[in-house]
């Protein structure tokens, strides 16, 4: 599986916003559930105004628990839990 470039794109805009020194952590809500969520911005600069740029929230709780990785075995699968888990 490959990623797609617009996440390229956007990881590249993060690096840089990191290395410049241009990254904000934020508390804002999710504007479905309505729970806090702890956002990661880049931050620019519009005619003197500060501009946040959300790039994505820190996992709730245990990122392992979130995520399932690519399966360095299947090119388009996932590792899954034991079946006897719930993912």
């Amino acid at each position: 599986m490959s990623i797609p470039s617009y996440a390229r794109t956007n990881f590249q805009t993060l690096l840089r916003a990191a290395g410049d020194g241009n990254l904000a952590l934020m508390e804002c809500l999710d504007a479905v559930t309505g729970s806090p969520r702890y956002v990661i911005c880049a931050v620019g600069r519009d005619d003197g105004d500060h501009v946040f740029t959300p790039f994505g929230h820190l996992a709730d709780g245990n990122p392992y628990d979130a995520y399932l990785p690519p399966d360095p075995d299947d090119p388009k699968g996932f590792v899954r839990p034991d079946a006897g888990e719930a993912p």
